[in-house]
């Protein structure tokens, strides 16, 4: 194990000049993925630096109606929280969808936003990976493909992230506050995430010292207090998606008013459908209607054929999801 030195500043703004001084350090919260991969060699930091005592562990009303979810929020609380329950149902159900009661117990809101994907080739420093280093192969293309994305992927890179809880964020159009070397900045978390491109080692658009502070959610609107996450994973335990689908419907009169649509399981990073909701607005909330819109989403999506197993079967379970999805939103059944 390589050694490495710990720092634990008094203030957010030391946090930041601290890893800005040092290329090889790495901000610590929870740990539940970090600590994993200290182990198993994929990263080597020259310098944890403990953000835990930093960073708020409080969920705060925003003036417009809103919430602020400090960044050290324990995923637990986040999702026990009865204003999160009741404004952003889709939220609840994405934290508590996403690991066990001692996980979720340790994982922070920052942290869950920022951890990395868990491609198999990635998490084994023995095989060739892109994410790892650019100058090497993705062996997922003739791997072991199952889990791996059919949208925005690149010649690079077809991993997909593992958050639950960003594919619900995204859904509510959340902020991410951010603290960096030239100051606070809000970044939409529709632009948060990055697809892989030409440099997939990059998850997102922070930059070396960028500190999650908080995460904001806008207020609620009827889709959004009418929302579920629904996540389909090979094992009822829990597991990473295969798909999941973090879906917010408002119907007025038979006619889909407001729609939003988040994908897990399937791209570098969770991924908006846009496609599909444009094609739902005003439009009849029927099977039918549903089936179309996705196909519509779907268009763009290159599934991986693979010798030791493709992933071209998340065509119909993203499919199967959704509509399921809608349907029973719009019935009230969700």
């Amino acid at each position: 194990m390589k050694p490495f030195t710990y720092a634990r500043p008094d203030a957010a703004t030391d946090a930041v000049a601290t890893l800005v001084a040092d290329p090889e350090a790495r901000f610590l919260a929870g740990g539940t993925n970090l600590l994993d991969h200290l182990k198993l060699g994929v990263v080597e930091p020259s310098q944890l630096v403990d953000v835990t005592g930093i960073t708020s562990t409080e969920i705060t009303e925003l003036d417009d109606g809103g919430l602020r979810i400090g960044a050290g929020v324990p995923n637990s609380d986040l999702a026990a929280d009865p204003r999160v329950r009741e404004r952003y149902p889709a939220v609840a159900a994405a934290i508590l969808a996403g690991a066990s009661g001692q996980l979720r117990n340790m994982a922070s809101t920052g942290g869950n936003l920022l951890q990395r994907t868990r491609c198999a080739y990635f998490a084994d420093p023995t095989t060739p990976c892109t994410k790892r280093d650019l100058s090497q192969g993705c062996s997922a293309r003739e791997g072991w493909a199952r889990y791996h994305a059919i949208l925005g992927a690149s010649e690079h890179c077809i991993a997909t992230h593992p958050s639950d809880l960003a594919v619900a964020l995204v859904a509510v159009d959340a902020q991410v506050q951010v603290l960096g070397p030239d100051g606070a900045r809000t970044i939409p978390i529709g632009e948060f995430h990055r697809l892989p491109g030409d440099d997939p080692t990059r998850d997102t658009v922070l930059a070396h010292g960028d500190l999650v502070t908080a995460v904001d959610l806008p207020a609620s609107t009827p889709a959004v207090a009418n929302s579920t996450y629904r996540k389909v994973r090979d094992r009822a335990s829990y597991a990473f998606a295969l798909v999941s689908a973090a879906v917010a419907l408002e119907v007025r009169d038979g006619t889909v008013v407001d729609v939003r649509i988040a994908l897990g399981g399937v791209a570098h990073k969770p991924w908006r459908a846009t496609t599909a909701e444009a094609a739902l607005r005003g439009r009849p909330a029927t099977d039918d209607e549903f089936r179309a819109a996705i196909a519509a989403e779907l268009e763009a999506a290159v599934p991986v054929e693979s010798p030791l197993g493709g992933n071209a079967f998340k065509l119909p379970l993203v499919t199967g999801t959704v509509v399921s999805t809608l349907r029973g939103l719009a019935g009230g059944t969700a």
